[in-house]
């Protein structure tokens, strides 16, 4: 939700955002409008509500006709306040409505374009150079690993399971995860998985993809796609002291997402798939300081790719490729030597006050309270097994285990075929 007082105060900037976003501009002159009719039905509620106030005391001292003329004046009254209270609420209502409609308001600098027109900020790390290449999937199956059909037999298409080495490696990642989290003053929270809808739609997840959502309609509950929605919650409508910096949480939770409209490579193995294991950070802070904490968030991202040793390239996305909530976005991507690309293994958000506004999520100011500004970015999942399966592997089908990893796994520095690949 943006702040009205921008919308009236620089509707230009606005627009030209939702240009950016490649959405409509016309809501920004629905929201005027609206915004207008509510300040002129409430200030009619409220001239006719302190005539009536006025009614009220003239009547004791008035009598005879005099008296009567001002009952049926008051009975009139009555009536026409009644009227314009619901037609106050109605106005406020729709101004709600349409407050819900724009997405953030993207932060000067963000690239313009669609999903192909971001900025490579840099690049870090060599690409292996394999003279046979493996994809993940063969060399999680030839490890014992990974397992899609029996995934696919219990669960349907693009459910797995991970056994052995793979089960290590995934609580490897996000053990270590949750522990670079902490050390760096995070605190560690075990998140709920369903949630209400109004915590789904105060963090703007129930926008254009909607569909891409898990709903349990006989509960009306969510299911989360990211740790992010209930960390988002958890401050909901209340006043935060941020007098210390900002509030870090860093959330574990499994996530569920139903990946409609996916297709091609990416359906092979467990690319896109419709759960795994995730641990996001989630900073609370002042709004002045949210673009130096994105930049703290994306350090602590590069800082765990380092760690798993992976080649990658850290990108500025464009406007048209943003969710909803976020003004700024940057992502990871490792190299995935299987398909000569890159492939995106972390999201770092800038939401500015888009989601505490929704959330009224506030912190005391010199004047009663403000709109704080909400962070989020993945510190590991599990589609970073695919990353490591195909960039530590070796000509023989083994796969070297990064050192960060290898007290997960036992100690051992390579992983060998338990089948033939």
């Amino acid at each position: 939700m943006l702040d009205l007082r921008v919308i009236r105060d620089d509707p230009d900037r606005v627009r030209a955002s939702q240009r950016a976003r490649g959405e409509t501009e016309e809501v920004v002159d629905e929201l005027l409008a609206a915004d207008e009719s509510r300040r002129a039905s409430l200030a009619e509620f409220e001239r006719l509500r302190a005539e009536q106030k006025s009614l009220g005391k003239e009547i004791p001292r008035a009598s005879g006709d005099e008296k009567q003329a001002l009952l049926d004046r008051a009975k009139d009254l009555a009536a026409a306040v009644k009227a314009a209270e619901a037609a106050a609420d109605g106005a406020q209502r729709r101004l709600d409505e349409l407050a819900m409609v724009p997405s953030n308001i993207i932060i000067d600098g963000v690239p313009e374009g669609g999903e192909d027109d971001y900025v490579v900020l840099r690049e870090v790390g060599e690409r292996p150079d394999l003279e046979k290449v493996r994809d993940h999937l063969e060399l999680g199956e030839s490890l014992g690993a990974i397992d899609t059909e029996r995934g696919a037999k219990v669960s349907g298409s693009r459910f797995y399971f991970l056994t052995g080495v793979g089960a290590q490696l995934e609580l490897g990642i996000l053990n270590l995860a949750m522990s670079k989290a902490v050390e760096a003053g995070f605190t560690p929270v075990i998140t709920p998985t369903l949630v209400r809808p109004e915590i789904m739609a105060g963090t703007g997840f129930l926008g254009a993809h909607a569909d891409e959502i898990y709903r349990l309609e006989r509960d009306d509950l969510y299911l989360v796609g990211t740790s992010e929605v209930a960390l988002a919650g958890f401050h909901a409508d209340e006043i935060v002291d941020l007098s210390d910096g900002p509030l870090r949480y860093a959330g574990w939770s499994a996530c569920y997402r139903r990946e409609a409209g996916s297709h091609g490579k990416d359906t092979r193995g467990i690319i896109r798939v419709h759960q795994f294991h995730k641990v996001e950070m989630f900073s609370y802070c002042r709004e002045e300081d949210a673009a130096a904490e994105h930049e703290r968030l994306l350090g602590w991202e590069e800082s765990m790719l380092g760690a798993m040793e992976l080649p990658y390239r850290v990108i500025d996305v464009a406007a048209g490729d943003l969710g909803s909530s976020a003004a700024r976005k940057f992502d990871c991507e490792a190299w995935l030597p299987s398909q000569s690309r890159w492939l995106e293994l972390t999201s770092t958000s800038n939401c500015t006050t888009f989601q505490a506004r929704r959330l009224n999520i506030r912190e005391r100011a010199e004047k009663g309270t403000r709109s704080v500004g909400t962070l989020n970015g993945t510190l590991g999942t599990t589609r970073w097994l695919v990353a490591i399966l195909e960039n530590h592997q070796l000509p023989d089908g083994s796969v070297a285990v990064p050192q960060a990893l290898r007290p997960y796994v036992g100690g051992r520095d390579v992983l060998e075929p338990v089948r033939a690949g």
